[in-house]
């Protein structure tokens, strides 16, 4: 229903308002507990289902970077214990088909190589001994190799070292678009499938093309799988000659010893669809490849449809007709009956049981938190997954329950408030929502600043977890309530609301913005008049908008944001993100992309703003933070720019997010608390 019921929205209201409770002896969290917190990731079961090997990182400050350890924990009795130490850090475990080994990726020795571990005991062995180092690992059915995805040199004789000779430079030199992705120069790379020998660690590179084999761009959630009798590879790769200007991904077959080329021994098996294909599996017992797909070329965000193909032929088939959600990841089960399905689902990550044939949809891990990364043990009963909220940091959980708790005793002395969700009538009459989380030591009498936090993408949402990044709690920490609206364009409502950001960036979701912020203000522990807001990439954009339009806040925070569409649409990388969301090319839709511009609107900019940006950001270029930095100041705006020479679209070094939280966090108490 579009429009909420009146009596809804006074329920959900009221249900914001607080009851007098008893106040817990517990603190607000700092940046020294914030980084200190383990994170568990990537689950991976035994073939018996009797053992789960998992990583856990931790941030470290005197190494400036993240250590991970694999772990194994016993499903039957919970008890763990770390397999692995030393120096470097050890990631991606994966079982051999018999269950004996443990092969895994560790950078102790010469860059990220493959090691292995025999499970009854002993030390590990390096397998790998390959130049660029191994970014991720598959095993074949035989157990005797395995799979690895290395990012190379390519092509191996290259015009800059001719010209280089004997004296190199750090010059680059390129004829191409998409010449680099996120925060890495591809210029003269490609990333590429090798075969490995187990016994001898020997490496061949089974796709020796002119392309990245797996895509890197549009990708899923791993996109290379082998059949189960080993004879057939497929993998998600971007085909076209020019990479920058579309979504054309596609699922393409090899022989299990590798293909010679695109054009003898592949097999496109996805080239009627336009729009990326990504994510293969085959089904256990043989019969079907399996992808997720988007129908529309050119939209990177559209909804991803799981599909299934016949391997004795026919056309595919899509297993969730109908549903206005997407799949973000998926898994066969055991018997090949049905797929568990990963789905954002209204500020949450969900999963269903998907029964092959017939495709009815059942909710099995549902309502809280965020749920990912599942594994099912092989009488297909019991899901072990990765589950974590606002108020938990993510641990491994079997059907329900935790399995592990290394964040458990850091978090007991925390003050650490729930989510709680509220809903409005936003732009077009549209039903949105959003959460609020109340400060540590919460008093229902005292009235509370306001940090309104705006998310990026434009096409993601604010979910229940534990934010890496963007913490909830670290923003309450300092005694502010945090407000997060879930605006038109967010994912997990429809694909219809996703897609209304498209060509709307400036009118829709800041109607929305402003709608949420209403509702927050008529709080009665609301102080309407002690606001900041604060985004990234997106929402950083929408920061400067607000700038144009808006002397609601006290101050603002824009992260790498988007100031001038022009200019940001001649610095990305992914060219088709610009085109669809504004419109078209710059050339040929020029007056809309203005029509969004923040730039166009300086003259209104009052605001005090922080802006932040990083040297390595390709996606949203350095120069939009310089320019939005120089407007501000030449309007005569106070104005202070935080500059990370390392870090690319994200700040992930622990010394850097020191620094970030620090500035952040003091920028907005200098001009929120008396």
């Amino acid at each position: 229903m579009r429009v909420l019921r009146l009596v809804a929205l006074l329920t959900l209201l009221s249900s914001l308002v607080p009851r007098p409770g008893l106040a817990q002896a517990k603190r607000a969290i700092t940046f020294e507990d914030f980084i200190g917190l383990p994170i568990v990731s990537d689950p991976q079961l035994t073939p018996d289902g009797k053992w789960v090997a998992y990583t856990v990182t931790t941030p470290s400050l005197k190494d400036n970077r993240g250590i991970a350890r694999i772990w194994l924990a016993d499903l039957a009795t919970g008890r763990t214990r770390q397999l692995t130490q030393g120096p470097g850090s050890d990631r991606s475990p994966r079982w051999s088909p018999d269950g004996k080994t443990l092969a895994f990726i560790s950078t102790r020795q010469g860059g990220p190589q493959i090691w292995a571990l025999a499970l009854a005991g002993g030390e590990a062995r390096k397998v790998t001994s390959i130049d660029d180092g191994v970014g991720e690992i598959y095993w074949k059915p035989d157990g005797q190799g395995l799979l690895a995805v290395v990012d190379l040199k390519w092509p191996t004789d290259q015009e800059i070292d001719r010209r280089n000779g004997e004296y190199p430079t750090d010059a680059r030199l390129w004829t191409e678009l998409f010449w680099r992705h996120w925060d890495d120069f591809r210029v003269g790379h490609r990333q590429h499938v090798f075969g490995v020998t187990l016994a001898t660690g020997q490496a061949t590179d089974l796709t020796p093309v002119d392309h990245d084999v797996p895509t890197i761009a549009t990708s899923g959630d791993g996109d290379v799988a082998v059949s189960p009798d080993g004879r057939e590879i497929a993998v998600a790769m971007h085909g076209d000659d020019v990479v920058a200007t579309n979504t054309n991904v596609d699922i393409y077959l090899i022989s299990g010893d590798g293909g010679r080329g695109t054009g003898d021994g592949w097999k496109n098996v996805t080239a009627a669809s336009l729009g990326a294909d990504n994510t293969p599996r085959y089904s256990p017992d043989g019969k079907w490849l399996s992808y997720l797909s988007m129908g529309r070329p050119g939209f990177e965000a559209d909804r991803q449809r799981l599909m299934l193909l016949p391997r004795a032929g026919g056309a595919p088939i899509e297993a969730t007709l109908g549903w206005t959600l997407s799949v973000g990841s998926y898994l066969w089960c055991p018997d090949a009956k049905c797929v568990y399905a990963v789905v954002e689902e209204r500020g949450r990550e969900n999963f269903y049981r998907i029964d092959v044939p017939g495709f009815r949809r059942t909710a099995v891990i549902a309502g809280a938190g965020m749920n990912t990364s599942p594994a099912v043990t092989p009488d297909g009963k019991t899901l072990v997954y990765v589950h974590q909220s606002n108020t938990q940091p993510p641990e491994l959980w079997v059907s329900g329950k935790a399995l592990t708790h290394h964040t458990d005793a850091l978090i007991a002395p925390l003050d650490l408030r729930p989510l709680e969700e509220f809903g409005f009538v936003g732009a077009r009459g549209d039903s949105v929502f959003g959460w609020l989380l109340k400060p540590p030591g919460f008093d229902p009498a005292k009235r509370y600043p306001v940090v309104d936090l705006f998310h990026g993408g434009p096409q993601t949402a604010w979910l229940d977890y534990w934010g890496a990044r963007w913490n909830y709690q670290m923003f309450a920490s300092r005694g502010y309530v945090v407000a997060l609206v879930n605006r038109h364009g967010s994912t997990g409502y429809g694909q219809a609301f996703t897609d209304a950001v498209s060509q709307h960036w400036g009118d829709w979701p800041y109607e929305d913005l402003m709608k949420g912020l209403d509702v927050v203000t008529r709080l009665p522990f609301v102080d309407s008049t002690r606001m900041c807001a604060a985004g990234a990439s997106y929402g950083g954009y929408m920061i400067y908008w607000v700038a144009g339009h808006s002397d609601r806040f006290k101050c603002l925070v824009a992260h790498d944001g988007v100031f001038n569409a022009v200019s940001m649409g001649g610095t990305t990388e992914e060219q088709w993100f610009t085109d669809w969301d504004l419109g078209g090319t710059l050339t040929a839709a020029r007056d809309q992309w203005e029509k969004f511009s923040p730039l166009n609107f300086v003259k209104n900019w009052k605001t005090p703003l922080l802006v932040v940006h990083s040297q390595l950001d390709y996606r949203v270029d350095l120069s939009e933070g310089y320019q939005a930095f120089t407007a501000a100041r030449r309007m005569g705006v106070p104005a202070k720019f935080l500059y990370f020479p390392d870090e690319g679209h994200w700040i992930l070094k622990p010394r850097n997010r020191r620094m970030w939280w620090g500035v952040m966090l003091d920028w907005m108490d200098e001009h929120l608390k008396p």
